[in-house]
Formats: C-alpha cells, structure tokens, sequence
C-alpha cells in the first residue's frame, strides 16, 4: 500500500469517478483504475460498489476513507511544520467574485505564489451562487465570494466588506430613477434582489434594471450616461478621478457587501486554511491602504 494509491483512493471518493479524480489529479483514468484495482486486491476487498454512472463506496470503502484523510492530513501537516513550505506542490482551485478580482487578488495571489512556490494555481472568477456550487461541489479548494455559506461542511472566514455608493454620468442631472435604469450586479445575486425590492417600495415595480457580472462594464455604461447605479467606491475611482462619473444620492442606502474566504472544514488541507488566513491579512491591508473615503474635489 502507498501514499499514492491512499491519495488516489480519496479523490476518486472525493470526486465520485476515475474520469473526475484523473483529471484532478493529472493522471491517465487507466493509471487510476490500476492503482485503485491494486489497493483493493492488496486489502482483499471491492471499495466502490460500481453502478451505472456512479460510484457508491462500500463499507470498507468508508472505513478507508476516514483513515485517508487523517493520513493525508499528516502528511500535508508533515510538510508544513517539519519542512519547507516551498515542498507543498499540487494544483490549488482559487474562485473569486468580480468585486475581489478588482481590488485584492492580485497581491493575494503573489502571496500564496511566494509562500508556495511549488503550488499551481487555477483561478475561476465568477458569480457567487456559482462559487458556492463549485466548492460544495469540490471543484473549487477556496473561494471568496459574497457569503457566508451555511452549510455545516463548510468553514467562513470574515473578510473586510464593500461599501456601496451611487454614481450617475459627470454630465447628468439629478437622474430620474422612474426613467433611467439603474444597473445591477448579476441577478442570481444578494445586492440584485435587495436593490431591486428598495427600488419596488420606493419607486414602484415598473423600475428598469439592466444587471451585468462585469463591474467594469457596469461602470462604463454609468459613465456614457446609459444607466445608474451603486457600486464599491474603491472601485468606481478610475472613473471619478478620470471625471466620468459622479456620485449622488437617490435617498436610497444599500447594504454593503459581505465577504467571506469559504472553504470546506473536511477534509481538512493545511495550505487551504492557511490560504484563507492569508486572504484575510491581505484583504484588511488593502483596504487600509485604499480607504472608502469620496476622492478630493
């Protein structure tokens, strides 16, 4: 028996194939159908039951799998606090909302880069309903989306929010939210129904509300005057300090948005945990270093 065949074992568990685990794992699906077939006949017995396009583990297949991940852990924990995290390797599944690829990400990822320098990285930047999907669905290792996820499985780390301001066209009036749209983040998200309940209750249920996924694209459609809408204002700065856009106030406050680093708590991966603390760190650090303060007129 080998850390190997132990290691494939518990993506194929994790994953719920031989297709799924191989590609997790880089490997051929042959070279992972030989290794579990090795593991199984060195232990004497079937550790999946194999139906038709799925794979169920048996009860030794279970007991198997909770002392594969202990094992797995102690390794991982071996290489981190007895050697050099320059050892740790492997592929690390990052999701990240837009509103953190625009702001911290990029320093986030040169930190896990100089931490981890044996560590590939695989970015996925998407809406957060979706994030969510990929990490319960272990296809994401950490994501930092709009949250917390409640589920029990998974661990929430707080991170520095977002607040929210309006903005309209440097050469608009005082916008008419009754004849100009207002746009939105993707309507599959928190700040979409919320804005859009204020706007029914405040100005009725025939508002117009354009939304997008793309922050840079909302602000430009803001900026030519196309519609109005709230966004973090840390962002929306090229664009006041280039004079395209202004801020005002519909009398309409908005809830900021709430962040979180969401990992799953088992199995437990050291670099996971300590990627999510790291986020936190450089998250707290760029929002001192870029207060949410309006920019000298």
């Amino acid at each position: 028996m080998t850390f190997e065949q132990i290691r494939t074992f518990l993506w194929v568990a994790r994953l719920g194939g031989f297709r799924k685990a191989s590609e997790r794992m880089h490997l051929s699906q042959p070279a992972v159908s030989t290794r579990i077939a090795n593991l199984e006949a060195e232990l004497q017995v079937s550790l999946f039951e194999r139906g038709p396009g799925q794979l169920i583990l048996t009860k030794q297949g279970q007991q198997l799998l909770t002392y594969a991940e202990q094992m797995l852990f102690v390794e991982e924990e071996i290489r981190h606090r007895v050697g050099s995290a320059a050892q740790v390797e492997g592929l690390f599944r990052v999701g990240a909302s837009e509103t953190i690829a625009q702001s911290w990400l990029p320093e986030f990822l040169q930190a896990v880069s100089t931490s981890y320098p044996g560590v590939n990285v695989d970015l996925t930047v998407d809406i957060s309903g979706n994030l969510r999907n990929g990490l319960l669905e272990r296809r994401l290792d950490l994501v930092f989306l709009m949250g917390p996820i409640s589920e029990y499985s998974v661990k929430n780390v707080a991170l520095p929010r977002f607040d929210l301001h309006w903005y309209r066209a440097s050469g608009m009036e005082t916008p008419d939210l009754t004849k100009i749209p207002v746009i939105s983040y993707s309507y599959r998200t928190r700040p979409h129904r919320e804005l859009t309940s204020a706007l029914a209750q405040k100005i009725g249920p025939k508002t117009r509300v354009f939304t997008s996924a793309s922050l840079s694209a909302s602000l430009r459609m803001i900026a030519a005057g196309i519609a109005v809408g709230p966004y973090p204002r840390v962002l929306a700065a090229p664009f006041l300090a280039a004079g395209e856009i202004v801020e005002f106030d519909p009398d309409m406050p908005v809830s900021p948005l709430e962040f979180t680093a969401s990992h799953l708590a088992e199995p437990r991966s050291l670099l996971v945990e300590r990627s999510a603390e790291m986020a936190a760190e450089v998250a707290t650090r760029w929002h001192a270093e870029h207060p949410d303060e309006p920019l000298p007129t």
